[in-house]
């Protein structure tokens, strides 16, 4: 079913270029969990295998980004744009949180949001979500309100390029520091052009290498909580989970230039294969009538932490213009 899933969003992406992959992929497992015919195969037969691709193929996709980004690319943007991502992810991060528990959202709603809108969209979200044990009807919300978010500003800031006062190198950077998903950023950067695309991709690629402190220090944070709990059930997760490791191997191996051209577009081929194929997964765990139940507060909270990673990330590129 997942492969399907992939098979469909790829020729939706081949006829709409404007629509990541990814995107279509979350869009089509929700589509699949509720279509009359196929959602008790989905909910069904198709479940373990499902929740097989939303995290085991994750992880593996997880560990695959690393090979986009090398060291020399973050030292290049120089330490005004570093410090600038830093800020914007932090103050993205611990805003929408508080948020989310001041609007009552129950579960790991808060933490898996948070991350999704100040690190890399839906693989953050999965990442997050295999340290913190997450329930699958969480992450599921969480990625589905994440890759809407993202989706709409697609649309959205590039009719903001101009009345906002940005050159075609600051609107990239904007894009990169404020939308989520890679595939998201280059749909939208591309429309400024090449030089608002190249400053969108190394932008975005400084915040994909926050998510491994990030899952580090959630994985911290679990084992603590676990270490206190009066009756602790199962295991503590890993202090640095493996599919991280990974992830720090394939960055370090990226920094080598060891690998050629050709490989490292197969293994980007191949990252986005297992991402779809995951996020089919996620998306097919979405049951809409428990999201309406929550909407109201959740699309609250999303439109609050779209202001704050817009804004934020707006402020600290004209300051470091």
């Amino acid at each position: 079913m997942a492969a399907a899933g992939v098979a469909v969003a790829w020729a939706v992406h081949r006829l709409l270029p404007a629509v990541p992959m990814l995107t279509a992929a979350v869009v089509l497992g929700i589509a699949a969990a509720h279509a009359p015919g196929v959602r008790t195969r989905v909910r069904g037969v198709g479940r373990p295998g499902l929740t097989l691709a939303g995290k085991r193929l994750m992880r593996i996709g997880v560990v695959l980004l690393g090979l986009k980004l090398g060291l020399d690319d973050v030292l290049g943007l120089g330490w005004a744009t570093v410090a600038m991502v830093v800020v914007t992810v932090v103050a993205t991060f611990f805003g929408t949180m508080w948020l989310g528990r001041r609007l009552g959202l129950s579960g790991d709603q808060p933490l898996l949001i948070a991350t999704g809108y100040s690190i890399c969209g839906a693989s953050a979200i999965g990442a997050v979500s295999e340290v913190s044990g997450s329930d699958e009807e969480d992450v599921a919300t969480s990625v589905a309100l994440v890759t809407l978010c993202g989706t709409l500003a697609i649309a959205v800031l590039p009719l903001l390029h101009h009345p906002l006062g940005l050159d075609d190198a600051q609107f990239g950077r904007w894009v990169g520091a404020g939308v989520h998903d890679v595939g998201q950023v280059v749909a939208t950067a591309q429309t400024a052009g090449p030089t608002a695309l190249g400053e969108a991709v190394l932008v975005k690629l400084m915040r994909v290498a926050l998510l491994a402190p990030l899952v580090g220090a959630v994985a911290l944070s679990v084992r603590q909580r676990r270490r206190t709990d009066a009756a602790p059930t199962g295991k503590r997760p890993p202090l640095v989970p493996l599919f991280v490791l990974g992830f720090l191997a394939m960055v370090a191996v990226r920094t080598t230039g060891v690998l050629p051209g050709g490989a490292l577009d197969a293994a980007q081929h191949a990252q986005e294969l297992l991402l779809a194929a995951a996020l089919f997964g996620l998306g097919s765990a979405v049951h809409l009538p428990s999201l309406v139940r929550t909407g109201g507060r959740v699309a609250a909270l999303g439109l609050c932490s779209w202001v704050v990673i817009a804004g934020v990330s707006y402020a600290g590129v004209l300051l470091t213009a």
